[in-house]
């Protein structure tokens, strides 16, 4: 039990990280998003992820915009700021650091 515990934990440390390199190349709508994460093996659901893009929003790095749909209400599609940008290229620096330094930890 505390390995699922351990590993939601890992998961949830890098979602912020993941959500925002989803986003990188086009904006996407909420289903999107849970499909390229869930595609990675990072299993989200809607109510850990709505909270996650409100505060990326909040915080200046997601942008969002409206668009009709055939099938249904408008939809909400998320895309990255320029200073979310920013923040993603920092945030690759930072993850190529920590995965460095764990590649070495573990090869000793």
């Amino acid at each position: 039990m505390k390995l699922e515990n351990t590993k939601a934990q890992m998961r949830k440390g890098v979602l912020e990280y993941c959500i925002l390199l989803v986003l990188e190349n086009k904006p996407l709508y909420v289903s999107d998003i849970i499909h390229n994460l869930e595609k990675s093996k990072m299993i989200v659901v809607e109510g850990t992820l709505y909270p996650m893009l409100t505060r990326l929003k909040n915080e200046g790095y997601l942008g969002y915009r409206w668009e009709e749909s055939l099938q249904g209400p408008p939809r909400k599609y998320y895309e990255l700021t320029e200073i979310g940008q920013f923040f993603l290229n920092e945030l690759t620096n930072v993850w190529n650091d920590l995965a460095h330094a764990v590649f070495q930890i573990n090869n000793r």
